[in-house]
């Protein structure tokens, strides 16, 4: 198998982490007979600087060009305390996902049983957690039209049909092939896009009988996350919902740092941590490399449907948390102070594992 892939390292502790998830693809290439042809692009708070643009024509082109995408992280502090800031790092990756039609973001939240103490959630109720969330990623209030006014803003929810459509038939066929269990969250008792929502998944749900179907409202799949996580197997939300829930879920894992995510349409698959880009320990090896060589793994399964491959790389991260290894954010007081690395030493243990 021969594919393009481009990077796009982007802020803060982006650049550090996927150094490590393009070195588990070309590690895993190397052995299974697979090659790949490599470019960077700039994205983020980097290109602002650079360009004065979240988001060049350049890398966009290079982006519509590849077979898949790893992505670091967009943002920087600035931003965040100048929120009039026309330009922002955020508007780049927005726009990415908008011209490559990413229609739906797969979160899987894979509980490693080393981690189990990670989590502030007990470990009886978190053992056992498989979830996998599909948000929606190109409507919703992240698209809609903003206003702002004298003394007033706004801004618009806006869902079509066909926007609700074709992520529902992307969670079913996941739930066919899962645990044919289906929870789709929403807020249908207040919100307008919310019963549009609900009544195109109960229209798909049709053309799925064998799928069990369960419709929740946010405020209360929230609560049931934390309080019974295992009740969960395949579960499909909007842009805003999907948002806060796997943030949410990151704390079942232990940590942001080790969430792996795929958005994907029906071209260029984007592979990214769900992590953000953490400037306040960029640069001092500190970051969790794991959940961008977990991203990896679901671009083998997911972009290229090679599964033997990306269990490798799941079973390598195993092994490396199962020796006791940790980075600092998934550590805890009975963690052996040797065995807690840094970025590279970490990511430097998974190769050698894989």
């Amino acid at each position: 198998m021969k594919k393009n892939i481009l990077v796009i390292p982007g802020d803060g502790i982006g650049p550090e982490v996927t150094t490590w998830g393009k070195a588990v693809l070309e590690k895993i290439g190397s052995i299974y007979g697979h090659t790949f042809s490599f470019d960077e692009g700039l994205m983020g708070h980097v290109a602002i600087e650079a360009t004065g643009t979240s988001l060049p024509d350049d890398t966009l082109a290079k982006a519509k060009a590849s077979d898949a995408i790893l992505f670091g992280a967009v943002g920087h502090i600035k931003y965040d305390n100048d929120p009039s800031a026309k330009v922002r790092p955020e508007q780049g990756l927005l726009k990415i996902r908008k011209e490559l039609g990413l229609y739906a973001n797969l979160r899987p939240i894979m509980l490693f049983d080393e981690l189990l103490n990670a989590s502030s959630l007990k470990p009886e109720i978190l053992k056992g957690t498989d979830i996998l969330f599909f948000r929606e990623l190109t409507g919703d209030v992240y698209f809609g039209e903003k206003t702002r006014g004298d003394g007033f803003s706004s801004d618009l929810m806006i869902y079509h049909k066909y926007e609700v459509e074709r992520i529902a038939k992307k969670a079913y066929e996941a739930a066919m092939v899962r645990g044919k269990k289906l929870c789709s969250v929403d807020k249908a008792n207040v919100l307008e896009t919310s019963r549009l929502w609900r009544e195109v998944i109960q229209d798909v749900a049709k053309q799925y009988p064998e799928v069990e179907t369960e419709h929740m409202f946010i405020d209360n799949a929230a609560m049931q996350l934390v309080k019974n996580p295992k009740k969960f197997d395949v579960v499909v939300t909007a842009n805003l919902f999907g948002d806060i829930l796997t943030d949410e879920a990151s704390q079942i894992a232990g940590s942001m740092g080790m969430l792996a995510s795929a958005s994907i349409g029906d071209g260029t698959g984007f592979f990214e941590p769900i992590h953000g880009s953490a400037h306040d320990i960029a640069g001092q090896d500190k970051a969790n490399p794991l959940a961008s060589i977990l991203s990896v793994a679901l671009m083998y399964e997911i972009a290229f449907g090679l599964k033997e491959e990306a269990k490798r790389i799941t079973d390598a991260v195993d092994k490396t948390l199962k020796a006791g290894y940790r980075t600092g954010d998934i550590a805890d007081s009975n963690t052996d102070k040797a065995k807690i690395l840094g970025t590279t030493a970490m990511g430097q243990k998974v190769l050698e594992y894989i």
